[in-house]
């Protein structure tokens, strides 16, 4: 059973993953409309479409509890993304 707190910081993450791919959308649409490029309608729907399954695979994947890529991650350790701890390695040298 997952805690109300991993839920709600869930929950913020997967806000937060959504927000910035529509910023990096808009950035994208923003610097084409400088370079006088068009962004088709469609193609700007299917962008959408993309975001949107994001988000419902990070749902998911939350209430299903697998892996994704943190933003928000425990209380104490924030913007932790995807960290990777290698393993260490105890070696003993004995002289007899």
């Amino acid at each position: 059973m997952i805690s109300l707190t991993a839920l709600l910081l869930g929950l913020i993450n997967v806000c937060i993953v959504v927000v910035v791919l529509l910023l990096f959308g808009a950035i994208i649409m923003w610097i084409a409309s400088i370079l006088g490029f068009a962004v088709p309608a469609t193609v700007q729907k299917l962008y959408m479409v993309i975001v949107a399954l994001v988000a419902l695979y990070m749902l998911v994947a939350l209430l299903l509890g697998l892996p994704v890529i943190k933003i928000v991650g425990a209380i104490g350790s924030s913007f932790e993304i995807a960290a990777f701890t290698p393993p260490s390695i105890n070696v003993t040298v004995s002289t007899a």
